[in-house]
């Protein structure tokens, strides 16, 4: 199979060629033509897939066939949950409507918002943005949503777990009812199931299984070690194997800090990038990193969701994620392109039921590498032991399910099966801009809350 074969229009073709894009991965193959045919689609996929062409190929086709005359409006809007990654899907827009006449623009907060609202003046065709800042400029009246007729939620998993559904139940009710919506997720928690419900109308379901396997290119290995002795372990290491390019995980903003700090201690220059560094800082990190300048790239998950890095030699868990699927995902940044990588698990004295969860998840015992000056025995004895209270509800999307009772498991639904579904009639429409402003006792927190989430 190739993108020819799915109907493609020809000057997504040629764009196709252009990049490189010859054969679609599983996710195209399944979605594309469901998608032309103007069905609505329920998506189960993990980042990494191909999902952003599986979703914005159909929606640029359907736009190169039926075009729009001046005024540019508003036709398509894409939602995710950080700024990373929509800056990584307009890019990928843009790659892909190269020969077309269709304008796009991102949109996010950390930055100012006078040149966003220049590009909107201007007319746009596709707005890729996350909630807070869509929101702040509905309010502001500097977006018309009323024309849209494409509608696509991406990682909707991540938007529950940063607080975002009350703001995407408030930006649906400024859509047309009549529009084609889809949804993406790598989990399916009771309360997007239930978005799904509101938002979807008689879906397509494509669900991509995620790996039950690591990328066979990727050596992995464990190394057991005591907390207090993870940083002298990452300098060894760093010092020792001199990585082309290093990507360190860590669970927490402040740990990412701490880690930048205490490896400049050790004159190895690292950058952090996660939720509380400016958009600006954000970008020079990752440019650098790109170039090569930046050895060593510290972050969060969340903010790991925009790094489309090709060239990553060394991927280092330095905390040990509380999802076991967040590791495929995270070691999956190394071993591109079926070039070789390194992927390397620090298990400390608490760790070790997330190291068990994993090793169940992928199927195999990661090799365990003792050749090291830190190679901690009570780690390794502890393998297996329940995670400290303190740490149990702190995974993706626990917040949500004390509330609803879900355990957040993927959804593996049937490929092209039907579900049902009504659209949300939003009859809030309009209140949006009030309760963002309205003086009630009790919006402090709510204020708060959104003035946090803007940053993304």
């Amino acid at each position: 199979m190739n993108f020819a074969s799915l109907n493609l229009c020809q000057p997504l073709l040629d764009a196709l060629d252009k990049i490189g894009y010859v054969t679609p991965t599983p996710i195209q193959a399944e979605a594309i033509p469901s998608l032309i045919e103007g069905h609505d689609m329920l998506g189960c996929a993990q980042t990494g897939t191909g999902k952003t062409a599986a979703f914005s190929l159909p929606i640029l086709d359907a736009m190169a066939n039926d075009p729009w005359s001046s005024p540019r409006r508003i036709r398509t809007l894409m939602l995710c949950p950080t700024r990373e990654l929509a800056a990584q899907i307009h890019d990928n827009i843009q790659q892909y409507a190269q020969h077309l006449d269709i304008r796009s623009m991102v949109m996010f907060g950390g930055v100012s918002q006078k040149p966003q609202v220049k590009i909107l003046r201007r007319g746009v065709d596709i707005l890729v943005a996350t909630p807070g800042r869509l929101l702040d400029l509905i309010s502001q009246g500097h977006v018309d949503l009323s024309h849209v007729q494409f509608l696509v939620l991406d990682e909707a998993d991540r938007m529950l777990d940063m607080g975002f559904i009350r703001d995407i139940r408030k930006i649906l009710a400024q859509i047309p009812e009549k529009r084609q919506s889809l949804l993406f997720s790598a989990t399916m928690p009771h309360s997007i199931v239930e978005l799904s419900r509101d938002m979807l109308h008689n879906p397509v379901s494509v669900s991509i299984t995620p790996e039950s396997t690591t990328v066979e290119a990727i050596k992995q290995s464990l190394m057991f070690v005591m907390k207090s002795d993870k940083r002298g372990l990452l300098t060894h290491i760093i010092n020792e194997e001199k990585p082309e390019k290093v990507l360190v995980f860590s669970r927490t903003k402040h740990g990412c800090n701490r880690i930048v700090k205490q490896l400049g201690q050790d004159g190895i220059k690292a950058l952090a990038i996660h939720g509380n560094k400016s958009q600006g800082a954000r970008e020079k990190a990752l440019a650098q990193f790109r170039k090569g300048t930046l050895k060593v790239l510290v972050a969060t998950d969340v903010a790991s969701r925009g790094i489309d890095v090709s060239d990553i030699s060394h991927v280092i868990n330095l905390d040990l994620p509380n999802e076991p699927e967040v590791y495929v995902h995270r070691i999956g940044r190394t071993g591109r392109a079926g070039q070789g990588g390194i992927a390397i698990a620090f298990c400390d004295e608490n760790e070790g039921e997330y190291l068990r969860r994993i090793e169940k998840i992928i199927r195999q015992g990661i090799h365990v590498d003792t050749d090291h000056p830190f190679h901690s025995e009570k780690a390794k004895s502890r393998k297996g032991d329940k995670a400290p209270k303190k740490q149990q509800n702190r995974g993706r999307g626990q917040r949500q399910v004390r509330n609803d009772n879900s355990k957040g498991q993927p959804f593996f639904g049937h490929s092209k099966g039907k579900s049902k579904g009504n659209r949300s009639r939003g009859n809030s429409k309009g209140k949006s801009s009030g309760e963002r402003n309205s003086g009630h006792s009790g919006n402090n927190r709510n204020r708060r809350q959104r003035k946090r989430r803007t940053r993304y």
